[in-house]
C-alpha cells in the first residue's frame, strides 16, 4: 500500500526538508515567513542540486542561480548605498519583497513544483509562504499555492487557494475556474463513494479508528490467506481511516484503486451491482479531478478541419496576422486591419478597436494556456508539440460554442509535422506565430499575406492583463524567425510586412 502519512512537512529556517514530523497538513493560508530566511533556504537547496542529472532539478538549479545572483546584487547595492544595476526604488530594503525578487522567487517555486519531490515541494511551500506573507494579493502566488497544494494531495486547501486567485483576476487564461469545478465535483463524488462503502461493508466501522497502515496490512494478509470476508472490512476500514486522517489524496486514490482491483480478483466475492456503482463513481471522480466536469462533451457541434479543408477555407482571401507587440497597441490601424478578409490573432491577444481592429476570424494559440479560448471565432487552431498533451488541453480548455471549426491533428504542429523541420534544421521551438506564418506560406493560396506589428517583441508585449506577467520565453529563437520573415518579405512599410 502507498504510505498513508502526509507527504508534507513544514520547512524549518534554512532547510526546507528538515521537519518530517511537523503537525498537520498545509492549508491555503500562508504561514509566517521572512524573506531573508526563504532566500537562505534557497541558497542551501541550491547546494544540494550540484551534480544532479535530473533535467527538472537542473532547470530548478538554473532558476536558483538567477535568484541568488539577483539577491547578491541587491545586497551589494544596499551595502554601498544603492546605485549600480538597480533601478531606484527596487531595492529589497528591510526584508521587503520587491518586484524583481518576487518574479525570481515565483520562477523558483514553479520549477520546484515541476520537480515533484518532497524536498522541492517543501521549498515551494516556503516560497509561497514568503510571497503571500508580503504580497497578500499576488495572483501568481495564490495560483502557485493552489497548484502546490493539489500536488501535495490536499484538494480542499487547493480549492481555497484557487478561489483567492480567481477573485483577483479578470481573465482566467489558465483554466482555474474549471479546475475548481473539477476538484469540487471530485470531492463530492469521493464523499458519496465512501458513504457507499460504509453502507455496503458495515463491519468496516470497527477498524476506521485504528492506524490505517496497520489495518491495511492486516487486510492484505487476510486476502493472501484466501479470507475475503475478513479482508474486505479491514481494507474498507483503512480507507475510512485515511479519510479521517486527511491522508494525501494521491495516497487515498491509490489505495482505493488497489481495493477495487482486489474486489474484482479471483479471491473476492462475485461482483455485485453495488460494486459496479462504486467503480463507476470512482471513475467519475477521477475524471473530474483530471479535467473538470463537461456540460457539453460534443463541444457545441464544432467541425474538425483537416489541412486540406483549412486550405479551402482560406483560399483566395486576403489575410493579416496581428502581433501581440507593444507597437500594435498604439498603431491606430484598427480600420485597416478589419478591412482584410481574414484577421488572425495569437494566444493572449488584447482588443482595442481603434488600434488593433475588432474582428478575429482565426485564433491561433499554444495548447498550454487558455487565454481567449472563450472568445467566439470562426476557426481556432491549437498548436502543440506532444500529441497527448495537446489532446488533454483540448479536452480541458475548449469552450463549447466558441468556435465553428477546430484544427485537427494534421494541423497540430505545422513546422515539425507538415514541414518536417526537425531540430537539426530548426533547433528552437517554433512560436505560435511562426507556425501559423509558415503554414500560410506553405499553402500559398492567399493573394495578400501581411504581418502587422511583427517586431519580434522589440517594443514589448501587448496582451491581456492577466498574461502580461508571463515572460517572453527564451525557448523560442526570435532572431531566426525574423530572418526567415525578412528573406521572404515582398515589401516593408511602417508596421506592415507583406509576403504576397
Amino acid at each position: 500500500m502507498t504510505r498513508v502519512r502526509s507527504r508534507w512537512s513544514r520547512p524549518r529556517t534554512g532547510d526546507p526538508a528538515s521537519a518530517p514530523d511537523a503537525a498537520g497538513p498545509p492549508t491555503a493560508q500562508p504561514g509566517p515567513a521572512e524573506l531573508e530566511d526563504c532566500l537562505r533556504a534557497c541558497a542551501v537547496h541550491s547546494g544540494k542540486l550540484v551534480g544532479s542529472l535530473d533535467h527538472r532539478r537542473i532547470a530548478l538549479a538554473e532558476q536558483l542561480r538567477k535568484l541568488l545572483a539577483l539577491w547578491a546584487t541587491q545586497e551589494t547595492a544596499a551595502a554601498t548605498g544603492g546605485g549600480g544595476l538597480l533601478r531606484r526604488g527596487t531595492k529589497a530594503a528591510g526584508g521587503q519583497l520587491d518586484n524583481d525578487l518576487l518574479d525570481a522567487l515565483l520562477a523558483v517555486g514553479n520549477k520546484a513544483l515541476d520537480c515533484g519531490y518532497d524536498d522541492e515541494l517543501n521549498l515551494a511551500l516556503l516560497i509561497t509562504d514568503t510571497v503571500l506573507s508580503q504580497r497578500r494579493n499576488s495572483r501568481a502566488g495564490w495560483r502557485l499555492r493552489g497548484r502546490l497544494l493539489e500536488t501535495m494531495g490536499h484538494p480542499d486547501a487547493a480549492i481555497e487557494a484557487f478561489d483567492r486567485y480567481v477573485g483577483l483576476t479578470k481573465e482566467d487564461g489558465f483554466g482555474v475556474r474549471t479546475k475548481i469545478a473539477g476538484l469540487r465535483a471530485a470531492q463530492a463524488g469521493r464523499a458519496e463513494l465512501l458513504a457507499l462503502l460504509e453502507r455496503g461493508v458495515p463491519e468496516a466501522a470497527q477498524y476506521a479508528g485504528q492506524p490505517p497502515t496497520d489495518v491495511w496490512a492486516d487486510g492484505l494478509a487476510a486476502y493472501g490467506a484466501g479470507d475475503w470476508d475478513g479482508a474486505e472490512p479491514r481494507l474498507v476500514g483503512a480507507l475510512l481511516a485515511m479519510d479521517r486522517a486527511e491522508s494525501p489524496e494521491q495516497d487515498f486514490q491509490e489505495a482505493l484503486s488497489h481495493y477495487l482491483d482486489l474486489c474484482t480478483g479471483d479471491r473476492a466475492a462475485r461482483p455485485t451491482p453495488e460494486l459496479t456503482e462504486i467503480i463507476a463513481r470512482f471513475a467519475e471522480q477521477r475524471r473530474n479531478r483530471m479535467r473538470g466536469p463537461l456540460s457539453d462533451p460534443t463541444f457545441g457541434g464544432l467541425q474538425w478541419l483537416t489541412l486540406g479543408e483549412f486550405r479551402n477555407r482560406i483560399a483566395g482571401k486576403s489575410i493579416c496576422l496581428i502581433a501581440n507587440s507593444g507597437k500594435v497597441g498604439t498603431s491606430s490601424l484598427g480600420a485597416e486591419i478589419d478591412a482584410y478578409d481574414l484577421v488572425v490573432r495569437f494566444n493572449s491577444f488584447k482588443i482595442d478597436p481603434a488600434h488593433t481592429g475588432a474582428r478575429t476570424d482565426i485564433h491561433v494559440t499554444i495548447h498550454k494556456h487558455g487565454f481567449n479560448w472563450d472568445r467566439p471565432v470562426d476557426i481556432r487552431l491549437v498548436f502543440g508539440g506532444i500529441s497527448g498533451d495537446w489532446k488533454h488541453s483540448l479536452r480541458n480548455r475548449l469552450v463549447p460554442g466558441a468556435q465553428k471549426y477546430l484544427g485537427d491533428e494534421s494541423l497540430r504542429w505545422p513546422v515539425r509535422n507538415i514541414g518536417k523541420l526537425g531540430t537539426d534544421a530548426w533547433p528552437a521551438i517554433p512560436t505560435s506565430g511562426f507556425n501559423m506564418l509558415w503554414l500560410l506560406d506553405f499553402l500559398d493560396v492567399s493573394p495578400t499575406l501581411d504581418l502587422i506589428g511583427f517586431d519580434f517583441y522589440e517594443s514589448g508585449a501587448y496582451r491581456l492583463d492577466a498574461a502580461m506577467k508571463m515572460p517572453i520565453t527564451s525557448v523560442h529563437e526570435y532572431t531566426s524567425e525574423k530572418a526567415w520573415v525578412m528573406e521572404r518579405a515582398q515589401s516593408v512599410s511602417g508596421m506592415r510586412i507583406s509576403l504576397r
